[in-house]
């Protein structure tokens, strides 16, 4: 192991945050989630940390997809096994760029401010390994962050990302993105058709699903799989 206390404070704690997020996650964090994490105000500031790593060699960088960084040597508190399975993860090549296109919310609907593909900055792409697809093609996906709580007990919390596949049917019990077009409005929720209405069902306990009619309601994505947001 290489002697991690040469390393400045700032330096060290990029690396711990690196370990927990992608221990968590299973691919590495953007420049601006380091940033967050770390206090750094300044992604100038990161990338020059990040790249006196790549001199001490922690760390490789690849500036040919987001979140191109990968752990090449082990940090105290980091086990031969995790750091075997940190480096086969963050060196994975079959990473998907998948745009996040706004917030969806989990529990009070809110609205939906592009469609997917459009408008969309590069910082608002993210990388995401090939099982988190299902087998579809990154083209056929998209990403929203969750705003709420209503679908906590399906373990999907506020600041998460889900993953979704762009379609208009889903099945009954289905996660899907709903659109509403009467309210202008956007909603995650297990989905029901019952009768003449459609149960938008939350999972949370004190949350009431929410009925509309099949003209009111729209599937704009069903949900593939979700990354957890690191707090």
């Amino acid at each position: 192991m290489k002697d991690f206390n040469k390393l400045s404070t700032r330096q060290q704690n990029i690396m711990r945050f690196m370990f927990r997020y992608m221990e968590a996650n299973g691919y590495p964090p953007t420049i601006r989630e380091i940033g967050e994490a770390c206090n750094i105000n300044s992604t100038s500031v990161v990338n020059y940390n990040l790249n006196k790593l790549v001199k001490a060699g922690y760390l490789e960088r690849s500036d040919k997809v987001s979140r191109g960084l990968r752990i090449i040597a082990a940090i105290p508190g980091m086990s031969a096994a995790t750091e075997e399975k940190l480096v086969r993860a963050s060196s994975d090549s079959n990473l998907n760029k998948i745009p996040v296109v706004g917030q969806i919310a989990a529990g009070t609907p809110i609205s939906l401010p592009d469609e997917a593909g459009h408008n969309v900055d590069e910082d608002d792409f993210i990388s995401v390994p090939n099982m988190l697809l299902n087998g579809y093609d990154e083209a056929e996906v998209f990403a929203l962050t969750v705003r709420g709580d209503s679908m906590i007990d399906a373990m999907i919390q506020n600041g998460d990302i889900v993953i979704l596949r762009r379609q208009n049917t889903a099945n009954n019990g289905d996660m899907v993105a709903a659109w509403l077009p009467n309210d202008n409005e956007t909603t995650l929720k297990y989905l029901y058709v019952e009768k003449d209405q459609i149960r938008l069902q939350p999972a949370h306990p004190t949350y009431d699903p929410i009925y509309v009619h099949p003209s009111n309601c729209e599937i704009k994505g069903k949900v593939l799989s979700v990354i957890r947001s690191m707090r």
